[in-house]
């Protein structure tokens, strides 16, 4: 295998050395041969010692995603190779047959930088969303059909990083024949309806399924709001466990509507109210005082410059929901916001408690399922971070 030669400049080893799949441009001595976005590169050492395979862009800041650290082709055999060890960890998820959806591969987490592949039942979705990743898909699908048993592969490929790579959006069926939608799946016992190609991200928000198990453990007996509700599934989960009642807000229509499918699929009758509004004026304008209170916003920092503002949102949005908490409330928190730390979360929090004069007990920090694993040498793969709190 013969590709381009990119070398590290001596300062500038340290973390590629400790396993950080990302090369920034300003490592590299320099970035000659490389004349298309996402080109297959090898990595040396300034001493030239092999470092590993990867792809490359010549005009972004992060300019080498590492996909290997031995001698290997990036060929349909690697995939099979890289999904097998994926699927072998999510067995843990599909034991029993109780889910039978689930992340499959988890970008960087997964050692396949670019790529998301969430499973439903026997369609997967895919999301390449980088120029590395485009230039794999045909590899990376073959290998899927071969390690997974499906019905149709389709392609969700948007987002930030894609356009920033110089890509416009990708959107159908990659393999096979698109089942009637929205599909059904189940999770945990429960069933959900899922529109995989207009819904949010790949059309269910996965990464919160132990958290959902959670709530439903703190709902029994309760009066529980679900803001952000998107789909529905914290509410379905508090059911579930035993709510009074369940007030669910979601600015969008189209999502309230999918809520009432939910509730319909699992055959529940607890009272449930559904409020298209958006979260933050019915916290201003509500008298309702709730027991639990689940927050899943959308994503307030997409940006790093944007951080400044997100913060104060974090700050409103837990202020105005410590004053629609009875006492000895839960509370569960959540930011999906990759440039948001957990202490910097925290502290919004922290601030809230002081001015709304609550005290805060923080039970537990949360993360997502174990089917979203991240690299010990990639922390910026966490992103989703959450607090579980007791509210005094």
């Amino acid at each position: 295998m013969e590709f381009p030669v990119l070398r590290l400049k001596p300062t500038r080893e340290r973390a590629v050395k400790q396993g950080h799949p990302w090369i920034f441009a300003g490592a590299l001595e320099n970035l000659e041969g490389v004349t298309e976005p996402g080109q297959i590169v090898e990595v040396r050492s300034s001493d030239d010692n092999f470092l590993g395979y990867g792809t490359a862009h010549p005009r972004c800041t992060i300019a080498v995603r590492l996909f290997t650290r031995e001698r290997e082709e990036l060929d349909e055999r690697f995939f099979q190779r890289r999904l097998s060890s994926a699927l072998r960890l999510r067995d843990v998820v599909l034991r029993g047959g109780h889910t039978n959806a689930y992340r499959l591969v988890n970008g960087e987490g997964d050692r396949l930088p670019g790529f998301i592949v969430d499973v439903y039942g026997d369609t997967a979705v895919v999301q390449c969303l980088t120029a590395g990743a485009d230039r794999l898909k045909t590899a990376l699908l073959q290998a899927l059909i071969d390690v997974v048993p499906l019905r149709c592969v389709y392609e969700r490929s948007g987002g930030a990083v894609r356009r920033e790579e110089g890509l416009d959006d990708a959107q159908g069926c990659l393999w096979g024949e698109l089942p009637p939608l929205p599909l059904e799946v189940c999770e945990n016992d429960l069933r959900f309806c899922v529109d995989i190609v207009v819904g949010q991200k790949t059309g269910f928000f996965l990464d919160q399924r132990e958290n959902r198990a959670l709530a439903r453990q703190l709902a029994s007996g309760g009066v529980v709001l679900n803001a952000f509700a998107y789909t529905g599934a914290f509410a379905v989960y508090a059911a579930v466990g035993g709510a009074r009642r369940i007030v669910s807000v979601e600015s969008s229509p189209r999502a309230a509507a999918l809520i009432s499918r939910q509730w319909d699929l699992n055959q529940l009758s607890t009272d449930h109210e559904v409020i298209v509004e958006d979260v933050f004026t019915y916290l201003r304008n509500t008298s309702e005082m709730f027991d639990l209170l689940v927050l899943d916003p959308p994503a307030l920092v997409k940006r790093r410059p944007e951080l400044s503002r997100g913060t104060r949102a974090y700050y409103d949005l837990h202020t105005w929901a410590l004053r629609r908490a009875k006492p000895e409330a839960w509370l569960l928190t959540f930011s999906c916001s990759q440039h948001v730390t957990l202490p910097w979360f925290a502290h919004t929090l922290e601030r809230a408690a002081a001015v709304t004069g609550r005290v805060a007990q923080v039970v537990r920090t949360l993360g997502p399922g174990i089917d979203h694993p991240t690299l010990i040498s990639h922390p910026e793969g966490s992103y989703l971070k959450g607090l579980l709190v007791r509210l005094q």
